[in-house]
């Protein structure tokens, strides 16, 4: 919408006279086109991007995603290991003398002389052989972490070309309200000579209608780039974190890489895309998933270790060894366990499912390699199309320089009439702006590129 308001401006300002004075931002002032702003931090594009990838709430949102999964991963890494449970208790026992012969104390649980015991076991099991079941686990966690990774890298890609967008579009809507505020001046130049003539009876009233119709479009078209500055400025704002938050007074320029062959950037997308390493750490972890659903069907192995202790002061402490004391012991022991779910048949259906994911995500990682090439083939027929167009605007707005100096030459000696400028001043105007146009275009083609290869380092940097 920043380019129609901008083109709109530039064909009202195509009737202007004298289209020839370079884009100043001091025009700007004296003119009373822009008003003053504030003083603001002025940051490049390198370091808008930088401020983006810090604090954009998407980009947010995908790290703390990233964070949850690393932290599945170390609990896949440590839970196979602590399987251990600890029991515990404190209550009051009563008095009990004696052994397995002869006992002075009756067995009522609740006397006059009670005293306090307690109690702690510990148990678990170290697992030993699991056949995969561990190893395959671990393959899963850590192929999520790097869907997740990827999607951090698929997130900031998308923001780093919305940041451009908006930075870009504000260089050429300030480009544009340079060219607007020169044409303006020069206009109203044109409408006072118009005026004094046609009050002397020596201009075409038709004319000065045309000058005057257009110079009201021009005042509307200057309103509306202002807002479209605005909205760009907030974007940028929001998109770094930035309240107050400004751009570098320079024009906009195409990008500095030279455009290679094809096969250079499908190369480069299936090294650095995200959403192809996303396909790639999905598969491996749908494989690890079947793995482990095989694995099911076998037993675990492992060492079971026990401790256990139990202290009650008021009972007798059985020495006998084939007494039961519940009372008070201490005991240890280890020795290598086994189990074994006999879930059959469920577990085949299982193994099933999770073969079904896999065919699943293998078509879904053709899909992305196929989906990816023809983005990057569009994206580079696009960064060649704004290439060829550029140079064609950049001819037409040198042609039309050439043309409106002409005419200018010849109104000076007095073989052309002052209407006869029209035309050229309206030719340079309306390809001096699609020139830039095409400049912001071709930026934003060759980003494009540089997202569908998820080679960052292609884009234009502003500079």
């Amino acid at each position: 919408m920043a380019r129609r308001a901008a083109r709109g401006a530039l064909i009202a300002a195509a009737v202007s006279l004298a289209v020839r004075l370079a884009p100043s931002p001091a025009a700007a002032d004296e003119t009373g086109g822009a008003p003053p702003r504030r003083a603001a931090a002025v940051l490049d594009l390198p370091r808008i991007l930088a401020l983006a990838d810090r604090n954009h709430p998407h980009i947010a949102a995908a790290r703390a995603k990233l964070s949850q999964v690393r932290a599945q991963l170390d609990e896949a890494r440590y839970a196979p290991f602590s399987q251990f449970k600890l029991t515990g208790g404190v209550a009051l026992a009563p008095t009990v003398r004696g052994n397995n012969v002869f006992s002075p104390n009756t067995d009522v649980s609740l006397t006059s002389s009670l005293g306090v015991a307690w109690r702690a076991n510990i148990d678990g099991v170290v697992p030993l052989w699991t056949f995969g079941k561990i190893t395959n686990l671990w393959s899963a966690a850590e192929a999520n972490v790097r869907v997740n990774q990827a999607n951090v890298e698929k997130e900031r890609d998308a923001v780093r070309l919305d940041v451009r967008k908006a930075y870009f579009g504000l260089q050429l809507a300030r480009d544009s309200r340079s060219l607007l505020v020169d044409v303006r001046g020069e206009l109203d130049r044109a409408l006072r000579r118009l005026e004094e003539q046609v009050e002397d009876d020596e201009g075409d009233p038709i004319e000065l209608l045309k000058l005057q119709t257009f110079a009201a479009e021009l005042e509307a078209r200057g309103a509306e780039v202002e807002k479209f500055i605005s909205v760009a400025l907030a974007g940028l704002r929001f998109y770094t974190g930035v309240a107050d938050l400004d751009i570098p007074d320079a024009p906009i320029r195409p990008p500095a890489h030279r455009l290679g062959h094809i096969t250079r950037y499908l190369t480069a997308a299936r090294l650095y895309r995200p959403e192809l390493a996303q396909a790639r750490a999905g598969l491996d972890a749908r494989s690890a998933q079947v793995r482990l659903a095989r694995a099911q069907l076998f037993p675990d192995i492992g060492l079971g270790l026990q401790v256990g202790v139990s202290a009650a002061p008021e009972v007798a402490d059985q020495l006998n060894p084939f007494t039961s004391d519940p009372g008070n012991y201490f005991r240890y022991g280890a020795a290598l366990v086994l189990q074994w779910k006999l879930d059959l048949l469920p577990q085949s259906a299982r193994i099933r499912f999770a073969e079904a994911q896999l065919e699943e995500m293998a078509a879904t990682q053709r899909f992305a390699m196929g989906g990816v090439a023809t983005e990057v083939e569009t994206a580079y027929a696009e960064v060649v199309e704004a290439q060829k167009r550029l140079d064609a605007y950049t001819k037409a707005a040198k042609y039309g320089k050439r043309w409106l100096v002409m005419v200018q030459q010849g109104i000076d000696v007095g073989t052309m009439a002052e209407k006869d400028l029209i035309d050229p001043a309206k030719a340079y105007a309306m390809n001096r702006f699609n020139q830039l146009n095409a400049t912001m275009e071709l930026d934003m083609a060759m980003s494009r590129l540089a997202k569908a290869t998820g080679w960052d380092a292609i884009a234009p940097d502003g500079m």
